[in-house]
């Protein structure tokens, strides 16, 4: 039987350990630590992940100053509530909701967040900062991923890594993450030729496509770990192989029926990699507030 990498369950470990960190800073601190999440727009999966954050904030103890603005918002006005974000003593993490509308320009609004706040590691400076091994703020995805290696005791170094997908919320950052760990990364994408010969060699395989049921039984080697980043809703006649049950009709980028009796170990969906993203935020913004308080940097070994 693979094991099951369970994200949920972990999620809920980490929480506590923030929540009693927290508990055990405010005395000191003065103040809970604060995130604004900012979401533009009616994007429903967007609502739906930022209500999950605020949920998430409630059980911890960290403050939160979400902010929901019209689609219509200008650039300049946006950067405006950023930069006074920025000089917000209460806040200790910012997180720009993706995906932007149209109009706006993502990577000038990420550049204009404080790098000390960015609460997603996306900032021009802390990806360089990944690219060198510095210390700095890590993309909650890819974050979540590794922590979720860590506790299952799943050994990267001298490993053949393949990450499909080249985003610079996933991919990307995943990729550099696991050859900061020490193991062999190929990156591959939509304009991949061959895709299963490539990934067949993988002994992780990290799948952030972003496309229902891409990988199958012929991608993947026997005996390898599979992490599958993607969530999809599918339409209500989708019909689902029977062996696949999942009443909410959620399903990841990987055909889990097909993969689950062949890998050594991979990540459920829901339950996997989407529970570590929330909680790596969290994680983020609590470090950044022990730094910004003056606080002994007590959950370093939570991040990557």
């Amino acid at each position: 039987m693979p094991n099951i990498l369970d994200g949920k369950k972990l999620a809920q470990e980490i929480e506590l350990i923030l929540h009693q960190t927290i508990e055990s800073g405010l005395k000191v601190a003065k103040r809970p630590p604060g995130l604004a999440v900012l979401r533009v727009g009616n994007d429903p999966a967007s609502g739906v992940y930022v209500n999950y954050k605020e949920k998430a904030c409630d059980r911890i103890g960290v403050r939160s100053f979400a902010k929901h603005l019209k689609e219509e918002i200008l650039l300049e006005e946006l950067i405006e509530i950023i930069k006074n974000l920025n000089q917000d003593k209460n806040v200790d993490g910012i997180l720009l909701q993706l995906p932007l509308p149209s109009h706006l320009n993502e990577a000038s609004l990420l550049r204009n967040i404080d790098p000390d706040k960015d609460a997603d590691g996306l900032h021009p400076l802390n990806l360089g900062r990944l690219v060198k091994g510095e210390k700095g703020p890590r993309s909650c995805t890819p974050a979540g991923v590794m922590a979720l290696l860590k506790r299952n005791q799943i050994d990267i170094e001298g490993k053949r890594a393949v990450v499909v997908g080249r985003s610079i919320l996933v991919g990307k950052p995943m990729a550099l993450m696991l050859e900061a760990a020490n193991a062999t990364v190929t990156v591959a994408h939509s304009r991949t030729k061959d895709l299963p010969s490539l990934t067949r060699e993988a002994d992780l395989l990290v799948v952030a496509a972003g496309k229902p049921h891409l990988i199958g039984k012929n991608h993947v080697s026997e005996n390898s770990i599979v992490i599958d980043v993607g969530i999809h809703r599918l339409p209500p006649d989708t019909k689902i192989n029977l062996q696949e049950s999942n009443k909410n009709k959620l399903c990841g980028d990987v055909k889990i029926f097909e993969i689950e009796d062949k890998v050594a170990a991979y990540s459920p969906v829901p339950g996997g990699v989407g529970p570590m993203t929330v909680t790596m935020l969290l994680a983020n913004t609590v470090d950044r507030w022990q730094k910004h308080c003056g606080l002994p940097l007590t959950i370093s070994h939570l991040l990557p």
